[in-house]
């Protein structure tokens, strides 16, 4: 079977607030990008919800409070279902309760926007630890769905450790050179964008690389 082959119509595409997958193997790459969209698209309903918010009010206060509100919902059903956070979700937990929380009682919008690069760049040095001690955090997270040579979760981890760096300097260079509502349609659409590219680049490198059915 030919590794670009799409199997169940090509292309399966899922949108996400900040991301997108899409299935171009049927088997473990389409079980693995399942999973992750699941996720993504939970993460899609906070960025939405702050989006929306913001529009109506022209108010990033009151939007930084939907978003807050809903993050801790998000981590509380996560863990009623599956009795457990991950480190990751606990470090999202964190920053939205804190840069948020500050930006409600401080009135300042900096915290909320400088969220998402702090979230960015913890990510990447996760990996980036767990890569120098010997581990790959990638492989821990996701080697039970998706079987692949060492070499490639290698390739992959320095990938996601230079998207996440440019992610959280992008968001930077956004919300210091641009507007307030500029910064919040970019945290959404840019954003997404962006996420969408390399999810697409991803999903090609993975479909080289799994094994081939008849």
């Amino acid at each position: 079977m030919n590794a670009w082959k799409v199997q169940k119509s090509v292309f399966a595409y899922r949108l996400t607030g900040a991301k997108v997958g899409f299935s171009l193997y049927d088997g473990e790459l389409s079980d693995l990008f399942y999973r992750l969209n699941m996720k993504i698209l939970s993460d899609l309903l906070a960025v939405i919800l702050f989006f929306a918010t913001y529009t109506l009010t022209h108010n990033i206060i009151t939007a930084t409070a939907v978003a807050v509100v809903i993050g801790v919902l998000q981590a509380a059903f996560t863990y009623w279902k599956h009795k457990k956070l991950d480190t990751m979700q606990w470090v999202s937990l964190l920053l939205i309760v804190v840069l948020g929380g500050a930006t409600i009682v401080l009135k300042d919008n900096r915290f909320i926007m400088w969220k998402p690069t702090v979230l960015f760049w913890v990510g990447a040095l996760a990996l980036l630890i767990s890569h120098l001690a010997g581990k790959n955090g990638l492989k821990a997270m996701m080697g039970k769905e998706i079987t692949l040579p060492d070499g490639v979760w290698r390739n992959l981890t320095y990938a996601w450790i230079g998207f996440l760096v440019f992610m959280g300097i992008t968001n930077i260079l956004v919300f210091q050179n641009f507007s307030e509502a500029q910064w919040v349609n970019y945290k959404l659409f840019g954003s997404t964008g962006l996420m969408v590219l390399f999810f697409i680049g991803q999903g090609f490198y993975l479909s080289r690389h799994l094994p081939q059915e008849d």
